[in-house]
């Protein structure tokens, strides 16, 4: 098993964890997969936080990633938050979720904006 690290400098190492050394490990994770295949059920509104510079443009551009997965999705159901400086805008966007695949596109999206810094 190889288990990504993100150390503080920016490159991430690779690990190898032994069953040896921990051996529930690997029947734990069998166990989990075996029982659980998302704690999350789906159709759900599902909220996510995205933040980027306080720019311009920003809402709209989310907006528009959001209705690609959402059409009936409002723009003004965002919320918004600005950093202490002004610098960055947080927006929590709650959109209508119906299955794994589709969340993990618009993460996808999200984060592949040009706009965007962060998503969670």
């Amino acid at each position: 098993m190889v288990v990504r690290d993100a150390p503080s400098s920016s490159k991430a190492t690779n690990c190898r964890v032994s069953y040896r050394a921990f051996p529930n490990l690997l029947e734990k994770n069998l166990h989990m997969a075996e029982t659980t295949d998302s704690l999350i059920e789906y159709p759900c509104d599902f909220p996510i936080k995205v933040m980027g510079l306080n720019v311009d443009g920003f809402i709209p551009a989310i907006s528009f990633v959001a209705r690609q997965f959402d059409p009936s999705w409002q723009e003004s159901s965002i919320e918004t938050r600005e950093s202490k400086g002004g610098k960055y805008l947080g927006l929590t966007l709650t959109v209508r979720i119906h299955n794994r695949e589709q969340l993990d596109e618009l993460y996808r999206t999200l984060s592949s904006h040009p706009m965007v810094k962060v998503v969670l």
